[in-house]
């Protein structure tokens, strides 16, 4: 039997009986936080009653079922610790107290985020597996390895996209560049002389690069780093010229006077940048490229069930302490229709597939 069989059947199991081993045993807290397993298993809440949404309303499901009637697993394609497993808590938690029903976070990173997202393809699309997705999971992985493990449009249904994180790009003090218009001259003046740091092969920051490069007709040398710490650090300590990261990630070394940054992927300045210039107002008109959010269901799930999370998602993200929290974290609400958010995705596969191709990178 295989792992992957027997964590499933002691997930339906957990979720239908409440039956739990106790080195695995979620607990519940009066905030309605989420709780989170290694192993993904969950307990109910034990009442087995209908939960109405905010609104009074119960949804059911195409059985006609109440829902949700028992735990909902949320599988996130990345370890504990980081800005996808924080929104994955700070929304679990949010729907918990809305629904009465646990949302265990469920953990599972590797390989290009291929391991969880694979993972959730597969499970039953009965409404009790949703899937944190992401840049990573629905656009950049799915083209840069050869067999990722499923299709990222004919085996999901889109719920939402939660949010954009905007991307910056800074460049080490010394560079004799004050604006993306200076860098580009720099960088066509010496071919192939400028580094970029990213946090590894086929990462939002290295497809970033790509693209500008593209975009801008430039010539740059990639410098892949483990992780996107080092990457920076590398930046500071003048090992590379320049990185594309996250406002969040790169932001505070540019407020401390580490780094020099030239320009945001973002229709207008942000208020506490008013220096900062967007790529639009740089000269590069047209450069969206941002890491961004958000939740699928398994392809096959009960469409009342993708309409409930996608009202109960676009709810939380107009309150004021998930607008706050988001802003913290670098990111910026979206909550748009399935309907808006798979074209969405469609557009950026087909961009990130071609940044894939020029860069020649491609994992078997």
């Amino acid at each position: 039997m295989s792992r992957a069989y027997l964590e499933r059947a002691l997930f339906l199991l957990a979720a239908c009986c409440a039956i739990v081993p106790a080195s695995a045993q979620p607990t519940s807290t009066s905030s309605g936080q989420a709780t989170s397993t290694s192993s993904g298993q969950a307990t109910s809440t034990g009442s087995g009653q209908p939960t109405s949404t905010s609104s009074g309303q119960a949804t059911s499901t195409s059985s006609g079922q109440a829902y949700p009637t028992k735990p909902v697993r949320l599988i996130v394609p990345y370890p504990p610790g980081g800005g996808n497993d924080s929104l994955a808590r700070l929304f679990g938690a949010k729907l918990t107290q809305a629904w009465g029903q646990q949302i265990v976070v469920d953990n599972r990173g590797g390989a290009g985020t291929t391991i969880g997202t694979s993972l959730a393809a597969r499970a039953v699309p009965d409404g009790y597996t949703i899937l944190l997705s992401s840049i990573a999971t629905h656009a950049i992985s799915p083209n840069l390895y050869s067999k990722p493990g499923y299709d990222p449009i004919k085996d999901f249904a889109p719920i939402t996209l939660l949010a954009i994180a905007p991307t910056v790009l800074c460049v080490n003090p010394s560079v004799p560049a004050n604006s993306v218009k200076e860098l580009i001259a720099l960088a066509k003046a010496k071919p192939g002389d400028l580094k970029f740091a990213s946090g590894g092969n086929g990462t939002p920051p290295h497809m970033a690069g790509v693209i500008f490069a593209s975009m801008t007709g430039v010539k740059l040398l990639h410098v892949p780093y483990k992780g996107g710490g080092p990457a920076i650090a590398g930046l500071i300590g003048g090992e590379t010229t320049m990185m594309f990261d996250t406002a969040a990630s790169i932001l505070p070394h540019v407020r401390a006077g580490k780094l020099k940054s030239l320009a945001i992927a973002r229709a207008a300045r942000l208020p506490e940048y008013p220096n900062l210039q967007t790529f639009s107002e740089a000269g590069v008109s047209g450069y969206e490229v941002n890491a961004w959010y958000s939740m699928h269901a398994p392809a096959g799930t009960p469409k009342p069930v993708i309409a409930k999370w996608n009202k109960e998602l676009a709810r939380i993200l107009k309150l004021p302490d998930i607008e706050q929290r988001l802003k913290q974290l670098g990111s910026e609400g979206v909550g748009n229709s399935p309907e808006e958010f798979a074209k969405f995705v469609k557009v950026e596969s087909a961009k990130y597939a071609k940044a894939i191709k020029d860069s020649g990178t491609r994992v078997d």
